[in-house]
């Protein structure tokens, strides 16, 4: 834009501000010229500017503020439309802003107007309504009795209205039920308002735009974590928007690459089928990961490669276009490490852990980004959550077990975390304390002095074994319809250094029906005997007897 445009349309913003709130700051209501429709009007259009990127300029900020504290004292004199709208503003100015007074007085004068108009809000208004109370929810608002109020009271118009929603609507509510439902509000209440939704989904195929796709798929994977049951109307829709990922590859941004993955993994890490619309969809974007690898933020990179971690270790094929999308991502890692948030940093050391325990190389790429993400780990350890620093020893641990070298940097990030394991106690989950603890076992395996942090954190973990004994659930072993399933059918060998169990063949399964016996060894007629036709060695650290034995 020519640069006498953008000063001319800079100073006619700042006139109309200031007479905003010169007109907003007189003493006498007659003297007060914009009404309960304007203040609507100019603090929608404020919200609008500052999402497109308006600097939010001191003068802004003061044409903010007054118009807000004049929303409480007008709080009955607003339309079913005007609610819609200042509550949409609200959520828009906290998600690019912050909880100034001024918005922790208004949000809670409008929330008890929802139930006193909620018959007269038309579907647009239903959705803009439902997208705010979570969006500013996501953004800390407390859920206090009017907020629940407010839900309850909409709920049943969106089930009465279903069919009137459009395609941005039903895209729009779903993201905001999963977001609601992620926060544990009105979890029955929620879950009945997708189940009336999903249907919808099916006529509207077509009609998604790229981010309405993303959102949906990354709804419906946060439906399905928080518990959402998987019925043919979800698992339907899901193969029809898969089938969009596909016909829409090149359209969608950087940003919607990295929450597709994220949802297609976390799909997948809850057990959801990967039917071959999910392998196409998977194998459609891995190229874009590679091909656009310099437009993604940190936190796309740190997304990218939990996903592509997590997908591995659900079964997804290594293909070489993923194996050089993780590579691409690693040598990111190296280059954004200054820009990571502890979560992220506790993600990426989980995600190389995870991609080497699947059999991924240590290539200088990987070694690298360890050794890049550890000054960075230690700067910020007391920043990570229990769930981080339970991620975290278990990622250095198994990085170790698998042959990343014993290096300074990595016992100094050891002993940086022991601390820490003490402190936050009281936060571990059952899953935490047996990850911990076989953490502590394996570094002490590898040549780990037993430190008093080691000595200190193993002394309070023992403990919790105890207390919690009933919610560790027993280690399940591999299978042949199991995340290592690929051994016996792709001939593939072990990990290196691994102890695990070999296969034992399911009962209840219809993999192999002729073979169901538990631990079959293997024999030259049963599904190893490529193993002794091709001549492959044993796996290191493997008990079993390895030569084939012939049927009798």
């Amino acid at each position: 834009m020519d640069e006498r445009v953008t000063r001319t349309q800079a100073a006619l913003l700042s006139t109309l501000l200031d007479a905003i709130i010169f007109n907003c700051n007189q003493k006498t209501k007659a003297r007060r010229n914009i009404d309960p429709q304007g203040i609507t009007n100019l603090l929608w259009a404020m919200a609008k500017l500052v999402d497109r990127g308006q600097e939010l300029t001191p003068e802004l900020k003061e044409a903010v503020a007054v118009l807000l504290s004049r929303v409480n004292t007008n709080k009955d004199q607003f339309g079913a439309q005007g609610i819609a709208n200042l509550l949409w503003a609200t959520a828009k100015l906290v998600n690019n802003w912050e909880w100034t007074p001024q918005l922790k007085e208004a949000v809670p004068a409008l929330l008890p107007q929802v139930n006193a108009q909620k018959a007269n809000f038309d579907p647009q208004e239903i959705v803009s309504l439902l997208w705010a109370m979570a969006k500013l929810v996501s953004n800390g608002q407390e859920r206090t009795p009017e907020l629940k109020e407010a839900l309850a009271a909409l709920l049943p118009h969106v089930n009465a209205q279903k069919e009137q929603f459009n395609a941005q609507g039903i895209a729009n509510l779903l993201w905001a039920m999963a977001k609601l439902l992620d926060n544990g509000e009105l979890a029955p209440k929620l879950k009945e308002t997708v189940a009336t939704l999903l249907p919808q989904v099916k006529p509207l195929k077509n009609h998604f735009n790229p981010q309405e796709i993303v959102n949906l798929l990354w709804a419906m994977a946060k439906l399905v974590n928080n518990g959402q049951e998987r019925t043919p109307e979800l698992k339907e829709s899901l193969t029809l928007l898969l089938h969009q990922v596909n016909a829409k590859k090149n359209q969608f941004s950087p940003q919607g690459i990295a929450n597709l993955f994220w949802a297609m993994a976390k799909l997948a890490d809850t057990g959801l089928e990967q039917t071959p619309a999910f392998k196409k969809a998977v194998a459609a974007l891995v190229p874009l990961v590679s091909g656009q690898k310099t437009r993604f933020n940190p936190q796309e990179s740190a997304n990218l490669l939990w996903a592509m971690a997590k997908l591995l270790d659900s079964g997804q094929a290594r293909t070489p276009g993923l194996n050089q999308a993780v590579a691409a991502l690693m040598s990111l890692v190296n280059i954004q490490k200054a820009h990571f948030t502890p979560q992220e940093i506790a993600n990426l050391l989980w995600a190389m852990a995870k991609l080497v325990d699947n059999g991924q190389k240590q290539t200088q790429e990987l070694k690298k980004a360890v050794a890049a993400l550890l000054p960075h780990m230690n700067a910020k350890k007391d920043q990570f959550s229990a769930q981080g620093i339970a991620n975290l020893l278990w990622a250095m641990g198994k990085l170790v077990d698998s042959g990343q070298q014993w290096v300074p940097e990595l016992i100094t990030a050891v002993a940086t975390m022991l601390p820490y394991v003490k402190a936050k106690i009281d936060q571990f989950i059952p899953q935490h304390i047996a990850n911990l603890l076989w953490v502590m076992a394996k570094l002490l395996d590898i040549g780990q002095e037993q430190t008093p942090g080691l000595k200190k954190a193993v002394a309070v973990l023992l403990p919790c074994v105890q207390a919690k004994k009933t919610n560790l659930r027993p280690r399940v072993s591999p299978t042949c319809c199991g995340p290592w399933r690929n051994w016996w059918t792709t001939g593939r060998n072990g990990h290196q250094g691994s102890k695990r169990p070999w296969l034992c063949y399911c009962t209840s399964c219809t993999h192999r029906k002729t073979n169901l016996v538990p631990r079959a060894l293997p024999t030259c007629s049963g599904p190893w005997r490529n193993w002794w036709r091709t001549g492959m060695s044993r796996p290191v650290g493997s008990q079993k007897r390895w030569l084939p034995c012939y049927p009798k």
